[in-house]
């Protein structure tokens, strides 16, 4: 039984899973032994799929993929699986209409997110509105996808939601950026009523001294509602001689006032390492995206990108990570303080 407790989540006892390993040192993260789950050319047309997010859905999983396809342009995919390990691929893009039930497709979509808010599912994605923003979509059977506004204006990217209200208001966290690729990046959140009109705006966390996250951070996986706080998975960048490095960092934040880090990870969690991190389209890149948690066993299957190229998967339970990143936390004023000025 775990010591903190997962709350507000339904339990996932076929969720994917494998032991950790009698070896492993530092950060308790370990990789998936068949790393990677979704490999090269997954479907006709798809050159590579990568930074993509799942969730359970009708006992069995669902997903919203990131699809290169081989003209270069990046679409969202829809995947299936009984395992969360082996998927099946629609052939066609995920066909986004209006609200007037019209189809409605973005120029391009990457970097999709997946999260259940209530009865409703929301797929995030960064796309073009007359420059890199948000885009969102809406569906409760996987059947019709309905975009709803676009909750900012250009430069934005990295969004994803709370899986429930806070204070009566959907909560975003997102990454304003510049026009190019980005060589600064902050983690903001926003607050709706509605999902249509955004504001209170609070600063979450920003690059800090610690190389590994020196350049740029933004959010990750959807937040973990937890008895400790809000456990966020998110990506930090450093720069070096052969470009960035992408890793995998984590945080608590206040389960009342999220732009408040509790605690924030001064070690990486899992950094580039394996062959097919360090090696691919746009090497030395793990980029987290999702996590199938369940609350009985206090398991947390990770889904990451790897090097621009596949997907990977990677294992803890609650109580480590909860530990780990409370053992090796390391704060600053601008990350414990409630983000407005």
């Amino acid at each position: 039984m775990s010591k903190v407790k997962i709350l507000n989540c339904e339990p996932v006892p076929n969720m994917p899973w494998q032991d950790r390993p009698a070896n492993l040192m530092g950060a308790p993260v370990w990789r998936y032994s068949a790393n990677p789950i979704i490999g090269r050319n997954p479907i006709e047309g798809v050159a590579r799929i990568f930074n993509s997010a799942v969730a359970p859905f009708e006992g069995s999983f669902i997903g919203v993929f990131r699809g290169e396809q081989t003209n270069g342009i990046p679409y969202v995919y829809l995947g299936r699986s009984k395992d969360a390990i082996h998927w099946e691929f629609d052939s066609e893009k995920v066909p986004f209409t209006d609200e007037k039930g019209e189809p409605y497709m973005p120029r391009y979509a990457y970097d999709p997110r997946l999260v259940k808010v209530e009865d409703t599912y929301y797929i995030i994605w960064c796309g073009d509105f007359y420059g890199a923003a948000i885009g969102v979509a809406k569906t409760t059977d996987f059947k019709k996808f309905v975009r709803i506004e676009n909750p900012f204006i250009p430069f934005n990217r990295n969004a994803v939601l709370f899986p429930r209200k806070i204070n009566g208001n959907y909560v975003m966290l997102s990454r304003p950026s510049d026009s190019g690729h980005t060589p600064f990046g902050d983690i903001f959140l926003s607050e709706s009523p509605d999902m249509t009109y955004w504001g209170k705006h609070r600063h979450v966390m920003s690059p800090n001294g610690k190389w590994w996250q020196s350049v740029k951070i933004g959010g990750g996986a959807a937040p973990i509602e937890t008895s400790e706080g809000w456990l966020l998975f998110y990506h930090g960048v450093s720069s070096t001689c052969n470009g960035f490095v992408y890793s995998i960092g984590g945080a608590i934040l206040d389960i009342n006032e999220p732009s408040r880090v509790k605690y924030r990870c001064e070690d990486h969690l899992l950094t580039p390492e394996e062959p097919y991190e360090v090696s691919g389209f746009v090497p030395n890149v793990a980029f987290p995206c999702a996590t199938i948690h369940d609350p009985g066993t206090g398991r947390i299957a990770l889904y990451y990108g790897c090097a621009d190229t596949c997907v990977g998967l990677a294992f803890t339970t609650i109580d480590d990570i909860v530990e780990y990143i409370k053992a090796h936390s390391e704060t600053d004023g601008t990350d414990t303080e409630v983000g407005r000025r």
